[in-house]
């Protein structure tokens, strides 16, 4: 007799699931936990900030980043070292992620848009941004995971000021 149910390792997360996930991920980068972020990722995952709002391929444009697990750890580990201008002090930041829309459930994976609105506060000055995210997270054997990002500054194509922290 075979089974025909999936794998719970291979099955997409549910919507509700991933919202979870993505609330708990602006929350640890509410309190700058970047460790504990980076274990959040796909071995492939890949977390883009671009510099024009409809890009499609990430790898054949300019973004303000489009980072892989190697550069995502650089970034951690100079956000973490104090060395870093745009970084010392740290930006106190709160941010609201809502208006969450299912786009695909694809491979396992589920790919969700959001509207971001970030809140940041430093050197006696406030300032928010605002943002498109669009989420793929896959279910893997420990967990959900992050395999991509798309963070879309409302203002992409416009000056971007120091930005020193995660978006």
């Amino acid at each position: 007799m075979t089974d025909d149910r999936q794998d719970a390792t291979t099955m997409a997360p549910t919507f509700e699931e991933a919202i979870a996930f993505i609330w708990a991920e602006a929350d640890l980068l509410d309190r700058l936990d970047y460790k504990k972020w980076l274990p959040l990722w796909t071995e492939g995952g890949r977390y883009i900030i671009p510099t024009e709002r409809d890009a499609k391929d990430f790898d054949d444009c300019l973004n303000i980043l489009n980072d892989d697990a190697e550069m995502r750890a650089a970034r951690v580990k100079r956000l973490l070292s104090g060395f870093s201008m745009s970084s010392a002090p740290p930006a106190r930041t709160v941010r609201t992620v809502s208006r969450f829309v299912p786009l695909a459930t694809e491979d396992g994976a589920i790919v969700i848009r959001a509207a971001q609105i970030l809140a940041e506060y430093k050197y006696e000055r406030m300032r928010v941004l605002a943002a498109d995210v669009e989420y793929r997270i896959v279910r893997q054997a420990d967990g959900l995971k992050m395999d991509r990002k798309v963070v879309t500054l409302v203002n992409c194509d416009d000056f971007q000021h120091g930005i020193g922290y995660l978006l």
